[in-house]
């Protein structure tokens, strides 16, 4: 779902380094309802929103949303969630009256830890992205950092540094995104009668899996009664944010930079 609006920045400065707008009510949720919204944010939002509310895909960062800013337990976010914005390419949501409060009140909590930080982060200057080593990105890229089992440097990084430049290759390498908007993940589910379906996934948790039938309806399966196979090729760069050093990253880039 697509929650936000777009705040003009002064010129040279990244919209990261501006202070999130303050909660107009402080709100408070039981830890149990947190959880739940978690887990329900991450299969039905997480895709366009990130996993953490930050932002992702396609969508901007809810904790940095003046209309999460201006909720008041849902007044303004189960509208909106339940309408949805096709304009913007965020599809309407039937959830719950459970499900929903839940997911309202784990974005509340998210941008209450966004708050507490305490201001925004400084912007990057040019001078970061120029103290890592190619020769060493070119290692790790082949290497430890398993980069070149999904992509190719005569493939589809050729010309990567001619196409995105500075902080924008950097942005590409980390959380890919962009327009057009990258393919939905696709699931494989082997059904009991023995058929199988491969589908664009509309979100999945613990206990349930949602595809996109070929009509454009969403269907959802138990997990216990189906096998299933997740191609989820962003996933890799993802889980490798948690996994880079500050000099794996900077070499990384260096040698994705000389790829023109």
């Amino acid at each position: 779902m697509a929650v936000g609006i777009v705040i003009a920045q002064p010129s040279g400065q990244s919209p990261a380094s501006q202070p999130p707008p303050k909660t107009v009510i402080p709100q408070t949720y039981p830890l149990e309802q947190i959880q739940a919204g978690s887990l329900r944010f991450t299969s039905q939002c997480g895709f366009c929103h990130g996993r953490d509310a930050a932002g992702g895909e396609t969508g901007p960062d809810l904790t940095r949303s003046k209309l999460v800013a201006d909720d008041n337990r849902g007044d303004k976010i189960g509208p909106l969630v339940r309408a949805g914005r096709p304009d913007q390419g965020m599809p309407s949501f039937t959830l719950s009256d459970t499900d929903l409060a839940a997911i309202v009140a784990f974005i509340h909590d998210q941008k209450t830890k966004s708050e507490a930080l305490g201001g925004g982060r400084r912007s990057v200057d040019a001078a970061d992205l120029a103290t890592g080593n190619a020769d060493a990105g070119r290692l790790y890229f082949n290497g430890a950092g398993a980069c070149s089992g999904c992509h190719s440097v005569t493939g589809d990084l050729a010309g990567v540094a001619s196409r995105y430049q500075g902080l924008a290759l950097l942005q590409r390498m980390l959380y890919p995104s962009g327009r057009p908007a990258p393919a939905r993940p696709k699931v494989t589910l082997s059904l009991p009668s023995g058929q199988t379906v491969v589908a664009p996934l509309a979100g999945d948790d613990e206990f349930t899996i949602v595809i996109i039938d070929p009509s454009g309806a969403r269907q959802t399966f138990e997990k216990s009664a189906v096998k299933f196979k997740i191609d989820k090729p962003l996933s890799a760069h993802f889980d490798q944010l948690g996994k880079y050093t500050d000099e794996d990253m900077h070499n990384v880039f260096a040698y994705l930079n000389t790829l023109r």
